[in-house]
């Protein structure tokens, strides 16, 4: 049982090496992408806090002003003070996300928009989530999701006994002996981690790729914007308003409006919560985009169990949970996988070399035995 695990464990390894490396190491790098922004752009991404926000409605006009040949299609409201808003936009004649980033304060677009991968970070967080390769790539990350479950379970099954010895590193020894302590201990301490991170990022792979599927299976794309999606004598601040009606407690983090005809006006947001793994979109109220009349709303207070815990993928999967603590380790032990491949790869290596020296050997004597009987036979004849 233990061999044949062994070597499936180290060939499902092989094979997903490269693709798992770089999406756990642009993933630990990720955890800190506003850190990353901030640092890079500062200028960009933070804002100074002077006075109340403006209204949303007076900031869409500014958008308009300033982006005339563009439809609002997303507004994320950062919990953070001093972040400048993040607005999704698409240009007339297109259907392609672009980005700018808004002053809520002073009413100002601080940068053009921009392809949703264009700064650094972006391009680090389109890496991660399609490795480059569009809705192709998607499909190769959820199946790097699985296998990275698969090594955590077997690797876990193979050293079900690491417990007894989790802290040995026989440094002074031989190098295959340290490297496969090592190996071990990393992947006892990291696989936790790495099993939250295989099953969250697998199932939100999994989840896009089956809703691209049914909305695209007969080939149709998604339209090209030509114009406004929604009636623009809605009020979003009206909405708002509603919203807050419906849900006591709710703060909007993100307006969702429509790119194509059908869709709803839909703010997504928090009402508050002792469980630290729900997230700040959990709850929702839907708007219909003509008439602005309400929809259903989502209230994760009153919600499944179901419900809330593929909400918390979002806080597991990003480890936020827990302020810069739980992001300082998610980061630290979201790249394990390069140290268990690099170990792993050793180990493998070395074995392989030892077992062809010794089928070498083998061979060696087994002609040598050949050729004496040869002679034996020959010297009787």
């Amino acid at each position: 049982m233990n061999k044949w695990l062994f070597k499936w464990h180290s060939w499902l390894a092989l094979a997903a090496c490269l693709p798992l490396v770089v999406i756990c190491a642009t993933g630990s790098v990720l955890v800190f992408k506003h850190e990353i922004d901030r640092l890079l752009m500062p200028e960009k991404v933070r804002v100074e806090v002077a006075g109340p926000r403006q209204s949303l409605d007076a900031l869409q006009t500014v958008l308009h002003q300033g982006l005339p040949n563009h439809e609002i299609v997303g507004w994320t409201l950062f919990d953070d003070p001093q972040r400048a808003d993040q607005v999704y936009v698409i240009a007339h004649g297109s259907r392609d996300w672009l980005y700018t980033l808004v002053d809520p304060y002073r009413g100002e677009i601080l940068a053009p928009a921009v392809a949703t991968d264009h700064y650094l970070s972006d391009w680090l967080l389109e890496l991660h989530y399609t490795l480059l390769l569009d809705d192709a790539g998607i499909i190769v990350s959820a199946v790097v999701a699985v296998v990275l479950c698969l090594l955590g379970i077997s690797g876990l099954i193979l050293h079900r006994r690491f417990w007894k010895n989790l802290f040995t590193l026989r440094r002074h020894g031989r190098r295959i002996v340290y490297y496969s302590d090592l190996h071990k201990l990393s992947g006892a301490l990291a696989s936790p981690v790495l099993l939250v991170l295989g099953i969250t990022g697998g199932y939100w792979n999994i989840a896009h790729s089956i809703e691209e599927y049914q909305e695209h299976a007969d080939g149709h794309e998604h339209p090209i914007v030509e114009g406004p999606m929604y009636s623009r004598d809605l009020s979003l601040d009206a909405l708002l308003a509603k919203s807050q009606a419906q849900l006591p407690g709710f703060t909007a983090r993100y307006v969702s409006l429509p790119w194509e005809p059908g869709r709803a006006i839909r703010f997504w947001g928090d009402v508050g919560s002792a469980n630290p793994l729900l997230s700040e979109y959990a709850s929702s109220v839907g708007f219909n985009a003509d008439t602005g009349e309400a929809l259903a709303a989502s209230d994760i207070r009153t919600a499944g169990v179901g419900a809330k815990v593929l909400d918390s993928f979002r806080r597991l999967h990003f480890g936020n949970f827990a302020g810069l603590t739980s992001r300082v380790i998610w980061s630290v032990l979201g790249l394990a996988p390069l140290l268990l491949a690099f170990t792993g790869g050793y180990l493998w290596l070395t074995r392989r070399a030892k077992r062809r020296r010794a089928r070498h050997k083998r061979r060696s004597k087994q002609r040598a035995a050949a050729g004496v009987s040869t002679r034996a036979a020959l010297g009787r004849d």
